[in-house]
């Protein structure tokens, strides 16, 4: 497969970039700062330089096309204020997944935020920032034109993964390592019966390709 990843040097698209280079698939990571190109071949995958801020939906479709999947796991980063909250965590989504359209890429695959809701009240910049990532989920459910699946990992550790998951419509909150996200991706962008599907994911007792096999048409 060629899967297209938009925040390709964030720390869960740097591992999901090893794990498909390591079974052969093609990755390619979308970033801003070319400077990042190097660790990007270093974890097996292309590097495309764009600014998903602004750039146009036919320059994100033309990157896109011939892609099998797309995954949305670019963010503005903690140490952002809230005007970027909106043009990355929910703006740069949005055009992805026009892009993905335009380019007639179904597969569409989010890492988004658990606690992630439009609705959520509050002033602080985390507060801004999952609203804004709600309103991505709630853009990217609307569209018949993708087979999209959005995964909401707990709070994310550097901890190596353990392969044991919880993963549930609802979970509760709880701790997963980046490694376990990066590789329930991997069984994600294998099983399309996910398509539809919005998820939380915390560590737990269930070996996570097992997790995705049994969540999957539900």
């Amino acid at each position: 497969m060629r899967i297209v990843i938009a925040g390709g040097h964030g720390q869960i698209a740097l591992r999901l970039e090893r794990l498909l280079a390591a079974r052969g698939d093609e990755a390619a990571g979308v970033i801003r700062n070319p400077d990042q190109r190097g660790d990007l071949r270093d974890a097996g995958a292309e590097p495309v330089v764009l600014d998903l801020e602004s750039a146009s939906v036919e320059e994100v479709a033309e990157v896109l096309r011939g892609a099998d999947a797309v995954v949305f796991a670019a963010g503005a980063g903690p140490d952002s204020g809230t005007a970027r909250k909106d043009t990355v965590d929910r703006g740069a989504a949005v055009l992805f997944a026009d892009a993905a359209e335009r380019a007639g890429v179904r597969r569409y695959l989010v890492v988004s935020s658990m606690g992630a809701d439009p609705e959520h009240a509050g002033d602080e910049v985390f507060d801004v920032y999952l609203r804004a990532k709600g309103a991505a989920d709630a853009d990217v459910r609307a569209r018949s034109g993708l087979d999209w699946t959005i995964l909401r990992p707990g709070m994310l550790t550097d901890d190596a993964g353990t392969g044991q998951v919880l993963l549930a419509a609802k979970t509760g909150r709880g701790p997963v390592p980046r490694d376990d996200v990066a590789a329930t991706l991997v069984e994600l962008l294998d099983t399309p019966a996910t398509a539809g599907l919005t998820l939380e994911l915390i560590g737990g007792t269930v070996p996570l390709a097992v997790a995705v096999k049994d969540i999957a048409g539900n």
